[in-house]
């Protein structure tokens, strides 16, 4: 595998409903090296949603290339993407989606789980990434014993137990008061700093100000690609 996360070109979904044609991506191109922090922002209706799926391998496009790993995604089957979904992408909602009655520490062995991965290594490194994140005194609380912020971390842990390709996250500071927010922006800076790449769907410009990159959608096309001011 070369420098890049991921490559999209020339990329189009469109959807046929109730007898109308809906044009969500137009022809999007931009490419994502290894180590990026990227914001992906766009009004209502601009295509931020769609390219969610299709990066995040829930979707497929319609026309183009979606390169992850030098594959293809619109030429494997639907087994080969769900490996990659659940091996290759780590996912950080805006909800959390935390198993209510699993702990901190079970709750970030998911993904290992689904893979058969659940033995002593595994606990040991579900344990070390809630340190990483600052939930080492919380290891065995459950959902209901944290706090909003303090849950995003569990989930973002989660999302780096795979060691994926890159780790997209979706609105992910939407349910969280401005410290709190900036708490969790600070690990995401943190996680990117060491090396991990971030791709992040958002509507705030105080989020996307955290970036060092900032694509705008805007009707299904790429309106800016920017490079942040340190």
């Amino acid at each position: 595998m070369d420098n890049f996360a991921f490559r999209v070109q020339d990329l189009h979904r469109t959807y046929y409903m109730k007898g109308e044609t809906v044009h969500a991506l137009r022809g999007v191109s931009f490419d994502v090296f290894s180590g990026e922090y990227i914001a992906i922002m766009g009004p209502s209706g601009s295509g931020k949603s769609t390219l969610l799926n299709v990066l995040g391998c829930l979707d497929r496009p319609t026309q183009g290339r979606y390169l992850l790993a030098g594959q293809d995604v619109a030429q494997i089957d639907d087994y080969q993407l769900s490996r990659i979904r659940g091996r290759r992408i780590g996912f950080v909602f805006q909800s959390y989606n935390l198993l209510q009655q699993l702990n901190v520490v079970e709750n970030i062995k998911v993904p290992l789980q689904y893979q058969g991965l659940i033995g002593k290594d595994a606990t040991k490194r579900c344990s070390e990434l809630a340190e990483l994140v600052g939930l080492g005194s919380r290891l065995f609380h459950r959902p209901t014993e944290l706090s909003g912020g303090q849950q995003q971390r569990v989930a973002i842990a989660r999302s780096l137990v795979n060691d994926p390709y890159f780790v997209l996250a979706d609105e992910a500071t939407g349910n969280l008061d401005s410290k709190t927010t900036e708490e969790v922006l600070d690990l995401f800076q943190t996680l990117n700093e060491a090396g991990k790449t971030i791709v992040m769907i958002t509507h705030e410009d105080e989020v996307a100000a955290r970036a060092k990159r900032v694509i705008r959608l805007r009707d299904g096309e790429v309106e800016s690609d920017v490079i942040n001011n340190p």
